[in-house]
């Protein structure tokens, strides 16, 4: 995500609730859970147990794949969907819960048998007639309708299936994969999918991964896309406007689709033209790109106020800048190939993005790394830029805030000087190699840093990511 689209005035007057607050709603969710006639240890938990986002996600399953098709009509802003999630149990469930807000729900089959359910805030509580054996591969389908909507997050900024003048932005960072499909949302639980959105003829309907069929009846055009590698949830887009469309294949074999607003192309021609560039310099700095195709979705929606790294295609509000290009790109290794394991986690996905900006800055004629890094070192001790470590944001509603993406990649400038040009950029390669599809911690980064350059750095990274305040410098 891009940090000058997300707000920050609002954000940054927003003040977090002690830590411990943020961890009572899933305990009791846990507690309520468990209670009723359900033999105990076999009900899944209502969240994935994340501090920040205690209901986000979903605790005895695993999600392997996704099948959603969609019709969404752009007059009305009805969506009529089924979701069909290919599961497998992680303990014996005779309950669990997907994450889905706002939307009606007409039917659910397990293993193609009605079941019961109910509705709970954001929980969609299912129960299977018969419970599911530990290790059991289960068939989810939900059919469900309404008109989506965005969700606020704590930060103020809308996520989710956000309405514009000719369609939809759908961007889900960090909880509004919820607001259109059910899920299993917290990043732990990476599927594949197929996104198949039927949209009246004119309009153009746009997702993740490579477009496998397209067809026009009776005044509706259909088109089915398929994400093959895995994708956390809130990487999902369902996109849908007028779009220019052009589509291409890199000479590195990466198939490109871009999808423009007419009345953003002028703006946006010369940036995205630089996209192969990019994922090739990209490409030799971290290694190989991780999916089989890339992209843009340039929509006109500024009251959104931020482009996201959506997977394979990033979504931009509106034309974006070469540096936004470059960031959300380099999100395609640093935060959708390699994912969050918590969202406290998150400046590996946006300090690493950040720096990327600055790399690519340095190399192309522009600041180097060390003076932008000096220009921020510069500003006094009260700004907003040392307000909180960039390893612990303290709440949600802090995690797009400047010392997650700015002391982030001070963090990683301050690595790179400690260890060395090639040793820096062998553990990049190696870090995007070694949990490629997969997910990491911060102690798993630090640890590879301190393994591959046989330096003790627990002071510099205790310092630069852990401490609050402006750090001294020697």
């Amino acid at each position: 995500m891009t940090p000058s689209r997300r707000h920050p005035v609002t954000r940054t007057t927003l003040l977090p609730g002690p830590a411990v607050a943020t961890v009572v709603p899933f305990a009791l969710a846990a507690l309520l859970a468990g209670a009723g006639p359900a033999a105990a240890g076999t009900v899944g938990a209502a969240g994935a147990g994340d501090p920040y986002f205690p209901l986000e996600g979903n605790g005895g399953y695993d999600v392997r794949h996704y099948d959603l098709t969609l019709g969404y009509d752009t007059g009305s802003g009805r969506l009529d969907a089924t979701a069909v999630l290919s599961a497998r149990a992680t303990q014996r469930l005779s309950r669990f819960d997907l994450d889905l807000k706002g939307l009606k729900v007409t039917g659910v089959t397990v293993d193609h048998v009605k079941t019961s359910f109910r509705r709970d805030g954001q929980e969609l509580v299912v129960t299977p007639r018969r419970a599911l054996a530990r290790g059991q591969a289960f068939r989810i389908a939900v059919a469900y309708q309404g008109k989506p909507g965005p969700v606020t997050d704590p930060d103020g900024s809308p996520d989710g299936w956000i309405p514009t003048d000719d369609g939809a932005f759908v961007a889900n960072e960090p909880q509004g994969a919820m607001t259109w499909f059910p899920s299993e949302s917290h990043p732990t639980d990476k599927a594949s999918y197929d996104i198949t959105i039927t949209v009246p003829q004119g309009r153009t309907a746009v997702s993740n991964g490579v477009l496998v069929g397209r067809r026009t009846v009776h005044g509706h055009t259909t088109f089915h896309w398929r994400q093959s590698e895995p994708m956390a949830a809130y990487l999902a887009t369902a996109t849908v406007g007028t779009f220019d469309v052009e589509s291409y294949t890199t000479r590195d074999g990466i198939k490109v689709y871009n999808a423009v607003d007419p009345r953003e192309a002028s703006a946006a021609a010369p940036v995205l033209k630089e996209l192969p560039s990019v994922l090739a310099w990209e490409s030799k700095l971290f290694g190989p790109y991780p999916f089989r195709a890339a992209g843009s979705i340039v929509d006109r929606a500024p009251h959104v106020g931020y482009a996201l790294e959506t997977q394979t295609r990033p979504v931009y509000d509106r034309a974006p800048s070469l540096g936004t290009l470059v960031h959300e790109n380099a999100h395609q290794w640093f935060g959708d190939s390699v994912s969050l394991t918590r969202w406290q986690d998150i400046w590996l996905n946006e300090g690493f993005a950040t720096y990327a900006e600055w790399l690519y800055n340095e190399q192309h004629g522009g600041r180097t790394a060390q003076q932008t890094f000096d220009a921020l070192y510069a500003r006094p001790a009260s700004d907003d830029v040392w307000s909180f470590p960039p390893a612990d944001p303290g709440s949600g509603a802090h995690i797009f805030d400047s010392p997650v993406y700015d002391r982030g990649a001070m963090a990683l400038h301050k690595l790179r000087t400690a260890v060395g040009d090639a040793t820096f950029l062998r553990i990049l390669r190696t870090w995007a190699a070694e949990n490629r599809g997969g997910h990491g911690t911060t102690a798993q980064f630090t640890g590879l840093a301190e393994r591959l350059s046989g330096k003790h750095l627990d002071a510099l990274f205790h310092t630069w990511l852990d401490t609050a305040g402006k750090p001294s410098m020697p």
